[in-house]
């Protein structure tokens, strides 16, 4: 395996990729896409679409890249809701994800490119629903938002290669089928009640008795640790996890893992030596954060961490 360079959430930001490749050394020729490592490839981590302006030009070089044989990409919730959204279910005719003011509005600038029962809209969702919940080398792992071993194995006996069918995508969208419950894990992140007694307040006010996980933290011992997006972390107790919460951490052993989703902010970090979340609100006004993964590389460098410019 030759170098590969990891790149997450896009949010159809087509300036923001096509300045990222440049950099990296990407080019396209008659031929197709050529780097001046023969080895080099692309690895993305979903979330194509949605937010930016501009979400058929970055799924034509996206697939331009993947029929080049230069990238493999796994697929990201906003995928996830585009093929919910764009679907009916097959005995009520309702789409498996409302039309509501709130959905309207997240899906708005894929909306404005592919109208609902257009051909190519069509055409562009059967990629998406092609695109597999994960990747996995014998070096790396790749995945949306989260990578917990029982899930994936879950996934991964039901499916064809991590890829849903169709008949399977109607499942994700029913709360009561076993797929719903997986692939919201891989795709939006684990979230956790909390103990009897305990309760956070999220950035709008609203009364919440579930967090969000930082499942690649395998150090954590209390709920502050391994609670992420509390706007008041005080809320939490300093209270130690059960022994089931530390399980589900992403263990120090494993091999590298990279994921996105997370809309972070400020200079990118590790959050574990062999964890890597990259995503760092490209789809709104932040930089899109790459990384040079090198062969054979066994623990992660900050020093591989690329950080592109947002074009003026």
């Amino acid at each position: 395996m030759g170098t590969v360079d990891i790149v997450p959430d896009i949010h159809g930001q087509i300036a923001k990729l096509r300045g990222a490749l440049d950099a990296l050394g990407w080019r396209r020729d008659a031929a197709g896409w050529v780097h001046p490592d023969p080895e080099r490839t692309i690895v993305f981590l979903g979330d194509f679409i949605d937010r930016g302006p501009e979400n058929r030009a970055v799924i034509h070089l996206v697939r331009d890249l993947i029929d080049s044989g230069k990238a493999r990409a796994v697929m990201g919730n906003h995928e996830l809701n585009a093929l919910h959204f764009h679907a009916s279910h097959p005995e009520t005719g309702q789409p498996l994800r409302a039309h509501s003011e709130k959905n309207l509005r997240q899906h708005a600038s894929f909306l404005a490119e592919f109208p609902v029962g257009a051909g190519e809209t069509r055409e562009a969702l059967a990629w998406m629903r092609s695109l597999p919940l994960f990747l996995e080398t014998e070096s790396f792992r790749a995945v949306h938002a989260c990578w917990f071993d029982p899930t994936i194995d879950r996934v991964r006996t039901l499916t064809e290669g991590g890829v849903l069918s169709e008949e399977q995508v109607i499942r994700t969208a029913d709360p009561a089928d076993e797929l719903y419950q997986l692939a919201e894990e891989i795709t939006k992140g684990p979230e956790h009640q909390l103990p009897d007694g305990f309760a956070i307040y999220d950035k709008d006010g609203s009364r919440r008795n579930h967090v969000r996980l930082q499942w690649w933290n395998a150090g954590a011992r209390t709920w502050p640790d391994i609670a992420i997006s509390v706007p008041f972390m005080d809320d939490l107790r300093d209270v130690p996890l059960p022994g089931k919460m530390m399980a589900r951490t992403y263990p120090a052993r494993e091999r590298p893992v990279f994921f996105g989703h997370y809309w972070l902010s400020g200079d990118p970090v590790l959050q574990a030596p062999n964890a890597l979340c990259l995503d760092y609100s490209a789809g709104k006004d932040g930089p899109l954060v790459t990384y040079e993964l090198h062969p054979d590389e066994e623990s992660l460098s900050p020093d591989r961490v690329r950080l592109h410019e947002i074009p003026g």
